[in-house]
């Protein structure tokens, strides 16, 4: 069976984005249909972008502090057991200043990503089983942007500061959620951290930068350990990238490491392609 996922994963910087967009067009000159979801689609279809989660006394209490809002908010509430979603970036795109800046900070509080460690890892895991229960059943290959190892570690270790272990396990426990799929991990790589992330610091906008240190090194791992600023924010990536170094030598499907350092984009898609080759080459 030909993998049915590709994941590609990386450090900020590293080329993650243009990987998974090569990924997506060597696919398509080898006439396979794929999707490709990049980091921060709002309809990826394994992961949750600008998403709230409310319990039911949740939702009552969110409704005690916001009636005026109840109107707006409960028509495009989602309902699955006993947990209610709203998309609320879908939403605020769609309506502007309709929704208005204060709802959008009440409901972003309860974000998937902002919530304990132990109920984010439930919620995703249980839409990547949903996902991986429909993704059997299409003829495409989907493409996923970072969310496999990356957003596992930057809520477990990043924002909380978790042990590894519960880091590891969770993507474990995404990596078996997925083995139907015959999963292919390209883990992409930069020889030089320090250079790769400050070339992505000049080169996107200030605030990206801004929010990243700030993310980065005012909660979890960074706070625990001291870190401030730009060099702080290099520390933090610099653990990161051993613990994401743990979790893909720890992970028993298909994987390879590609050196993007070159940024040579002619041959490094002839990289690529074999890749894709060799584990497609059966089709």
């Amino acid at each position: 069976m030909k993998p049915k996922l590709i994941l590609i994963e990386g450090l900020p910087g590293s080329g993650k984005t243009t990987t998974a967009g090569l990924i997506h067009e060597l696919l398509k000159e080898m006439n396979l249909s794929a999707q490709l979801f990049l980091e921060g689609n709002a309809d990826h279809p394994a992961d949750y972008e600008g998403v709230a989660c409310f319990t039911a006394a949740e939702l009552a209490e969110f409704w005690n502090t916001h009636a005026k809002y109840k109107e707006l908010v409960s028509e495009r509430l989602i309902t699955q057991g006993d947990r209610h979603f709203l998309e609320y970036r879908k939403i605020r795109q769609e309506l502007g200043t309709d929704f208005p800046d204060e709802l959008l900070a009440a409901v972003s509080s309860h974000d998937i990503y902002e919530l304990p460690l132990e109920h984010n890892r439930i919620l995703i895991t249980e839409r990547w089983r949903r996902f991986a229960a429909d993704a059997q059943h299409s003829p495409d290959t989907y493409i996923f942007d970072c969310c496999f190892i990356q957003n596992p570690v930057t809520v477990g270790m990043i924002k909380y500061g978790a042990a590894k272990e519960a880091v590891i396990s969770y993507v474990a426990e995404l990596a078996a959620i997925a083995k139907p799929l015959k999963p292919l991990l390209i883990y992409v790589e930069q020889n030089d951290l320090d250079r790769s992330f400050r070339k992505a610091v000049h080169e996107r906008p200030k605030e990206w930068s801004e929010g990243f240190i700030d993310y980065y090194t005012n909660q979890g791992y960074g706070a625990q350990q001291g870190y401030h600023g730009l060099e702080g924010t290099l520390q933090v990536l610099k653990a990161r990238k051993e613990l994401e170094a743990e979790i893909f030598n720890s992970l028993p499907i298909a994987k390879h490491r590609v050196d993007n350092s070159a940024l040579d984009i002619d041959g490094y898609k002839q990289v690529l392609a074999q890749i894709l080759a060799d584990h497609f080459s059966s089709v």
